[in-house]
């Protein structure tokens, strides 16, 4: 299924549903991670709370910089990965990216000494438990609502 919108800045959104037969080759990753029946977040020290994910390094693989990220920002581990979308936002100003979107199923979480930008993990129900004023503008993305949709329709998560 191919999906186009606009963004909260006008710009292009091309999302596409996928699965594990398709390659990743986006340049940023998402990850909506699932640990002991919640939602795994991360809370970014600038832009609040939010799923983790960021930009893939030279050399890594979409699924090695999922993995990466989540464990970065939150200190959890990766018991089973599925690849559920990818989105590219068009922007006006030319700065436009692809990011893999990936459902995880968490094995466990470690404290961590430094999670870099973040603050750490967090965990809740639903989104919508999570205070407006706490998310980041991220968690209000049209692309990201979608994708955690797909993830409840696919039945990793109601």
């Amino acid at each position: 299924m191919n999906v186009k919108f606009k963004d909260s800045e006008n710009d292009d959104v091309f999302l596409s549903y996928k699965n594990d037969e398709n390659h990743a080759d986006g340049n940023h990753v998402l990850i909506i991670p699932i640990y002991q029946g919640q939602l795994l977040f991360t809370n970014h020290k600038i832009r609040g709370i939010e799923f983790p994910g960021g930009k893939k390094e030279l050399g890594e693989s979409s699924e090695v910089a999922a993995a990466r990220e989540l464990f970065e920002e939150t200190g959890a581990t990766i018991k089973k990965c599925n690849y559920i979308a990818q989105y590219r936002v068009v922007r006006q100003n030319g700065l436009s990216f692809t990011k893999d979107v990936f459902m995880v199923v968490v094995k466990d979480v470690e404290q961590q000494q430094d999670y870099l930008e973040t603050n750490g993990p967090l965990f809740y129900n639903n989104v919508y438990d999570i205070p407006e004023e706490r998310k980041s503008y991220l968690l209000k993305d049209a692309a990201i609502l979608q994708c955690l949709e797909r993830v409840m329709e696919l039945g990793f998560y109601s």
